[in-house]
């Protein structure tokens, strides 16, 4: 039984770090470098993720500067930056590029809250699922004669606290998101 309940509670756990991850590339009015994790520069035939082989930060609060290692690299980023569908338009000095990050309209804000509610339900459908496949796993156990219907619903109980927690992650998630796409 306690191996189906650790199974139960690291798929939860990945389902909650899948939406944390999630959110860190849903772009709000705020510079983010996490929003440049999974653009990839040609680099030297080889695709490279942008962060090893340029440093990023952040200086401003609507404003990440790249700096690259090879300047040959300059016109490649912003490249793939155009590219990406972050809607960005960086700006290439010689020396480093700048990506300002405009402020987002009413409009906007209410469709990326929108986009956020939908990240955290699918998040708690997928959390739904790991309970109902570990529910089941339970019940079979029982009728397996693996276990006794008490520690069936003992077990049931668990997972289903397991699942609440989950879901009360999720919210806080999600709710600190809309906080911050909200705020001006």
């Amino acid at each position: 039984m306690q191996k189906i309940l650790d199974t139960c509670d690291e798929r939860m756990k990945k389902c909650v770090s899948s939406l944390s991850g999630e959110y860190q590339n849903l772009r709000t009015g705020r510079a983010n470098t996490a929003l440049f994790d999974k653009i990839k520069v040609d680099y030297y035939g080889a695709e490279t993720p942008l962060n090893q082989v340029a440093s990023l930060s952040v200086p401003e609060a609507r404003l990440v500067v790249i700096q690259p290692w090879d300047k040959s690299l300059l016109p490649l980023i912003e490249k793939a930056i155009q590219k990406s569908e972050l809607g960005l338009n960086p700006n290439n000095d010689g020396k480093l590029i700048r990506v300002n990050f405009p402020a987002l309209t009413e409009e906007r804000r209410k469709e990326l809250v929108k986009m956020s509610k939908q990240m955290a339900e699918q998040s708690k459908v997928a959390i739904r699922n790991v309970r109902r496949d570990a529910m089941e796993e339970l019940k079979k156990s029982q009728k397996n004669s693996e276990i006794s219907e008490d520690e069936q619903k003992e077990g049931e109980n668990k997972v289903q606290k397991l699942t609440d927690a989950a879901i009360a992650e999720v919210a806080k998630l999600a709710e600190a998101k809309e906080k911050e796409i909200m705020e001006i």
